[in-house]
């Protein structure tokens, strides 16, 4: 179990993780909770049909990273627009779509970021780690928070593709780069075999 996660009776997962990897956990989802930014105002509307249909921004984000975890939802990156009008399209429709799904979006991350961290503060401190067991549920909020502390460490990482991935590995134990390299791989180790235990 040390370093992966193993799926448990009844459904869920288990991990060992030592005092230093429960740190780093931690520390990465006090991160991207910063990064994300805090909940609705205090004078937000306590009535949920008006929560509803609040608006979000219409811009995409300024920010590498938080553009990675709220991209635009319309067009394609890797084709250009064939005209100027389609491209204006484009840009409206995804405005648009913003406007109404991003503040939920972020609710969701910050929910699941959150969970992970009460879940850690939650586990006993006994000098040499512990078991972290999840049920089901609590295994999906994981899952979407390793996911987004992996897009927000590969976007800083300038990862794009499969590619830029393989190169890491031949990064000199002398690079800048390499703890944050080290983190994104064990991310993916975690997150992988997290996915593989909610598997039926």
């Amino acid at each position: 179990m040390p370093g992966h996660f193993e799926p448990i009776p009844g459904g869920g997962a288990a991990v060992a993780l030592d005092d230093v990897e429960i740190s780093i956990i931690r520390s990465l989802a006090v991160q991207l909770l910063e990064l994300i930014g805090p909940g609705p105002a205090a004078d937000a509307s306590d009535d949920p049909l008006a929560e509803l249909f609040a608006e979000g921004p219409s811009e995409p984000p300024s920010d590498p990273v938080l553009l990675r975890l709220f991209p635009d939802a319309y067009g394609d990156p890797e084709r250009t627009p064939a005209t100027a009008e389609e491209a204006d399209e484009l840009r409206a429709h995804a405005a648009e779509f913003r406007r109404f799904t991003e503040n939920d979006l972020r609710t969701g991350k910050r929910e699941n970021a959150l969970a992970v961290v009460r879940d850690l503060d939650a586990l006993a401190p006994s000098g040499e780690g512990a078991v972290l067991k999840l049920a089901p549920a609590e295994s999906h909020r994981w899952l979407g928070t390793l996911n987004d502390l992996r897009l927000a460490i590969g976007s800083r990482l300038e990862i794009s593709d499969e590619d830029d991935s393989d190169l890491l590995f031949r990064l000199p134990d002398t690079d800048p780069r390499k703890p944050m390299v080290m983190a994104y791989l064990w991310l993916g180790g975690l997150q992988e075999t997290l996915v593989t235990t909610l598997m039926p």
